[in-house]
């Protein structure tokens, strides 16, 4: 996986991946529509290594929760981020039993959802061979 450059703007929809950065903030390109855009540096950004979801005893950082997921789908689409909120805590249960259902809202599951299927038609999920060494290196 490699979500090290991929960021989440407050206020925009979407991810994006992280291309440079300028004097007054970042340039960063749209994972869906591919355009580029120039974000200025007072906008809230957030990148997604950076992320965790809270369960009972600890936070687990997105990359395993998107690991169980894609092993739970064999690398296929998830359930869709629009689905019910029950349902999607359902699907949250079978990834994460652990997670904390009063801490993570439903609006987190949309945008968990919606980033793993974004991620994935971005070819930004595929396990990687050396992953492990890669992390305890850096």
């Amino acid at each position: 996986m490699n979500i090290e450059k991929v960021i989440a703007i407050s206020g925009k929809p979407g991810l994006y991946n992280l291309i440079s950065q300028t004097k007054s903030g970042f340039i960063a390109k749209n994972l869906d529509d591919g355009k580029k855009s120039s974000i200025p540096a007072s906008y809230n950004v957030s990148l997604l290594s950076n992320v965790a979801i809270y369960t009972h005893t600890e936070e687990v950082p997105l990359r395993e929760v998107f690991k169980k997921i894609y092993e739970k789908e064999n690398g296929k689409e998830c359930i869709s981020h629009k689905s019910s909120e029950s349902e999607l805590r359902a699907y949250m249960q079978e990834v994460l039993p652990e997670y904390d259902e009063s801490r993570v809202y439903y609006s987190d599951l949309k945008k968990l959802f919606q980033w793993y299927n974004i991620l994935l038609k971005n070819d930004l999920l595929t396990p990687q061979e050396n992953e492990e060494t890669t992390n305890e290196e850096a």
